[in-house]
């Protein structure tokens, strides 16, 4: 009978753990949205880099490569994601902070190579040890007018 009473209370005691174990990972992601952008880097020729050596948690910098006959503009906006179990969720903004992005375009024409560098401590605060991407929206301009939107994309980690 002792036998048993402890059988049951070691069972009782490992189903506490596993849905503790269970919600811990509910808790990280409640808040969490799933991306939003399940098609990107389909922009031929175009590609978006994360400089290793620049990566903190508060920012980096990123390489965009033009090597098509596409004039590419994109401007201040981006969107952070982090993997957690295997799938992508958009980081939650900290408290009061809103996507409030400034309009500047930036070109890379046809086989040119350009810098940009995010601080989103202001959007995102420092953010903690994991796999993240970072996602950025460019156009592939045809004419003023005429253009089509396609979305980049760049996984970097933070130890």
């Amino acid at each position: 009978m002792k036998r048993f009473l402890y059988s049951l209370f070691f069972m009782g005691i490992c189903f506490i753990l596993l849905s503790a174990c269970d919600s811990d990972n509910t808790a990280e992601t409640k808040d969490w949205e799933p991306t939003k952008y399940e098609t990107a880097n389909t922009l031929d020729g175009v590609t978006m880099k994360v400089k290793k050596e620049t990566i903190s948690s508060t920012g980096l910098t990123v390489m965009f490569e033009n090597n098509s006959d596409k004039r590419c503009i994109y401007s201040e906006d981006f969107l952070m994601e982090k993997k957690i179990e295997g799938k992508w969720y958009e980081v939650p903004l900290i408290p009061g902070a809103s996507y409030d992005f400034g309009e500047p375009g930036y070109e890379i024409g046809s086989s040119n190579v350009s810098e940009w560098t995010v601080d989103w401590d202001w959007l995102y605060g420092s953010v903690g040890m994991g796999e993240y991407r970072i996602a950025k929206s460019i156009l592939n301009v045809r004419e003023p007018g005429d253009y089509d939107v396609h979305h980049l994309k760049a996984d970097f980690t933070i130890d």
